[in-house]
């Protein structure tokens, strides 16, 4: 058997995105030139909470050994083919613990970490790049403290993963937004209506801001300030009004809230791992008071809507070319960071250039807008203005 550097594990976790494969193509091929054996753990932390020590287990459903051929041709496509889930081991429910571990573990909820660090060592992982969003990475954090060497890869739609301007698959969110967006123009001019289109965007608003910014849409509503459902209907009135073809269009971040709403729209009560609440349908709701509110604002005659989520649209299919080079440049410092022995990092983007940061940031304060500088909360839509020495998305993590 041929000797080894040491070996890298990768996972993903959390919601899929595109620019995953890329990553995972970029981390493997970086490593095996480096000489590293690099190990996939397959859906997640999951793939470590039922990974079975044991020489004479079949474990390949839960990690497989990665190679240049396995992950060449993936590293073209979207989502991810080490596949995903939203398992918290240190939260894990008892309908969840594996069979080979029920003995040890009989309360509700149960914290499997004891056993996670015994596989990380079984399989002889000497470094470990989780690639995820803020509950994927904490977890990671968790790892690190235990004296895990990690090395953290930040992923999300939403792009609000503290301590970087840039999170995988928000280039191609936006860019989907602003497509998806356009192509239901036709539907909204051709009757007149109000469009209203609701967009990922839990804590921040930036899948809504981007794409208003770059034209997509008139107004946006997003997490980070609470909107007046009348103002909202007078504002898309007035830009409807002025439109040739009679309609307007709003953006609403999925978290988004009206003045007097007591929490965010929820699909149910079921709760993840994480303590999320599926969210969902206040779009609708938006849709309703503005038809409620329309006919004040339009000479008594009410406005319809055309309603529209966009959900999983924007997170299928291959990534664009952000989404391309980003994580292709992310893999490539997390092996850097391997190869000068340093874990504990974020891998970042700040103003523009390429860094890393202490992995304890993705516990820290949530990422969000700064509704001051960069939302005109009167207008409800961004401020056009302060461009000067901003990186290419313009509102930073602050940080």
């Amino acid at each position: 058997m041929a000797s080894h550097k040491g070996t890298i594990g990768i996972l993903t976790g959390g919601g899929d995105v595109p620019g995953l494969n890329p990553a995972i193509r970029a981390v493997t091929f970086r490593a095996l030139r480096e000489g590293y054996r690099v190990i996939g753990i397959r859906r997640g932390w999951a793939g470590l909470v039922d990974f079975v020590p044991n020489d004479k287990e079949d474990n390949s459903a839960h990690v497989q050994v990665l190679t240049e051929e396995i992950v060449d041709r993936a590293g073209r496509t979207g989502g991810t083919f080490l596949h995903t889930s939203r398992t918290r081991p240190s939260h894990l429910p008892q309908a969840l613990v594996p069979p080979h571990l029920r003995d040890s573990y009989q309360d509700e909820i149960n914290d499997v970490t004891k056993d996670i660090l015994k596989n990380l060592e079984f399989l002889g992982i000497d470094f470990l790049i989780p690639i995820g969003g803020d509950d994927t990475l904490s977890y990671g954090q968790r790892l690190h403290k235990e004296g895990v060497n990690v090395v953290a890869i930040p992923k999300t739609m939403d792009n609000d993963v503290p301590g970087t301007d840039y999170c995988i698959g928000f280039s191609t969110c936006v860019t989907r937004t602003i497509e998806l967006t356009h192509a239901l123009r036709t539907s909204a001019g051709s009757h007149e209506r109000f469009c209203v289109i609701e967009v990922f965007g839990r804590y921040a608003g930036y899948t809504a801001m981007l794409p208003t910014m770059a034209g997509a849409a008139d107004r946006c509503v997003i997490p980070e300030h609470r909107f007046d459902s009348e103002h909202l209907t007078e504002l898309l009135a007035r830009d409807r009004a002025h439109n040739p073809s009679n309609y307007a269009v709003a953006l609403v971040s999925e978290g988004a809230q009206m003045a007097d709403d007591f929490d965010m729209s929820f699909e149910g009560d079921e709760k993840d791992q994480y303590g999320h609440r599926k969210l969902g349908g206040v779009g609708d709701r938006v849709s309703v008071q503005l038809k409620e509110h329309s006919a004040k604002y339009n000479n008594g005659a009410r406005i319809n809507i055309v309603n529209q989520r966009l959900g999983y649209l924007v997170r299928c299919g291959d990534p664009d070319a952000i989404d391309s080079i980003v994580p292709m440049a992310y893999g490539n410092m997390a092996l850097d960071l391997v190869l000068s022995n340093t874990s504990g990092r974020l891998v970042s983007l700040r103003n523009g250039c390429y860094d890393s940061m202490p992995i304890d940031v993705v516990t820290g304060p949530k990422k969000s807008i700064d509704v001051g500088k960069y939302y005109n909360a009167d207008r409800l839509r961004p401020r056009y203005e302060t461009f000067v020495r901003q990186p290419l998305f313009i509102m930073t993590s602050d940080m």
